[in-house]
């Protein structure tokens, strides 16, 4: 037995699946479910609008009108492809020959899972990267990455006067400003527009801060309680859910990108307002290594998650494996029209504010 009997695609993506079988879908995967088509290009429909267009009347025994496809749009893109690898280390392959000689198969999978939880590493750097182009068309409309000498920029076409805003009154003013009544403002300026009426939010703990401290949302709560009990996050969405029917989700997790700085995918001072039911799809593409390389005695490939490819790959010179994570993949966005974002501080006043609200 050697490291390349050890070290093989289909052992990672079963170590992988084991991992993760019962661990929390982020935000993005319950909105943007996975799905898989051929090649790199891709196509949707956006809807524009959305209300329906009453039928014509007509005379009888009279042709039918043909009614021309409007309020829809065929947007048309290419997927980005996503591609890194690792090699186990020479210390830890020397580790990994010694303990082969022992066949003590104990210390022997003690080392292979240290082996893999490097190369998980990968895997993991995919499931952020997915995360991080959802929440990014959700929480601005577009995409845009630029890393390793790549540049990719999508624009999911919102409108800047129905899909987005800016606050008149700062939120983080919490003695003075308004927020129930913008949100409903905002919910009602999607509903006129698209006959839909969004009903779920999202935003950053520190963008839920702003509510809780909010003196009006307070009056309110206590108003009705009689002055009982103690404002928290259980009060205030029932409030929400009482005034405006709408529940929020509060996300707080963060990434790391390219150069090691980290982000939360959400952003502060953003809230985003979407209706029921899923706004698009995670659409993966087909990777070279799944079309060219999986039936070749090249390297080992397997498929995780629909469409993320592993290929391992015996090098020779100097002796090693190489793990490789392959992914093409976008997010679709067919109910961007139903999607309400929101700038909740204006700018000027965002710097006096910053650590107003958290609660990490």
């Amino acid at each position: 037995m050697t490291i390349f009997d050890l070290v093989k695609s289909a052992e990672l993506a079963a170590y992988w699946n084991e991992l993760t079988k019962d661990r929390q879908p982020y935000l993005g995967e319950t909105l943007f479910p996975d799905d898989k088509k051929l090649g790199l290009d891709l196509k949707w429909i956006k809807g524009s609008k959305g209300l329906p267009i009453v039928l014509k009347p007509s005379a009888f025994d009279a042709a039918a009108v043909p009614r021309p496809r409007i309020g829809f749009s065929t947007l048309s893109t290419q997927m980005p492809f996503f591609k890194e690898s690792m090699y186990i280390d020479e210390a830890l392959r020397q580790e990994l020959n010694m303990v082969l000689e022992t066949n003590n198969q104990a210390y022997i999978d003690s080392v292979v899972n240290r082996v893999f939880n490097d190369q998980i590493a990968l895997l993991e750097g995919a499931r952020a990267r997915r995360e991080m182009m959802r929440m990014m068309a959700l929480t601005t409309g577009m995409i845009s990455i630029t890393a390793n000498g790549q540049n990719y920029d999508y624009d999911y076409g919102l409108d800047p006067v129905i899909n987005k805003a800016t606050v008149d009154v700062s939120w983080a003013d919490t003695e003075n400003a308004h927020p129930v009544n913008d949100i409903r403002g905002w919910q009602d300026k999607i509903e006129d527009a698209t006959g839909v009426r969004p009903t779920r939010a999202v935003c950053s703990r520190k963008t839920w801060g702003y509510l809780l401290n909010n003196l009006e949302i307070k009056k309110n709560i206590f108003a009705a309680s009689g002055g009982q009990g103690q404002m928290n996050d259980a009060r205030l969405n029932q409030h929400l859910l009482d005034e405006l029917d709408l529940r929020v989700v509060v996300y707080s997790k963060r990434y790391a990108d390219e150069t090691g700085a980290t982000f939360a995918y959400v952003p502060d001072d953003t809230f985003v307002l979407f209706p029921e039911g899923t706004l698009g799809k995670s659409w993966f593409g087909t990777t070279p290594e799944e079309s060219d390389l999986m039936a070749s005695q090249v390297a080992n490939v397997s498929i995780v998650e629909t469409g993320v490819a592993i290929t391992t790959i015996e090098k020779a010179d100097p002796v090693n494996v190489e793990t490789k994570v392959t992914m093409i993949n976008l997010p679709s966005f067919e109910a961007a029209d139903q999607v309400h974002i929101a700038d909740v501080v204006i700018a000027d006043e965002d710097d006096d504010d910053d650590d107003e609200g958290e609660e990490e």
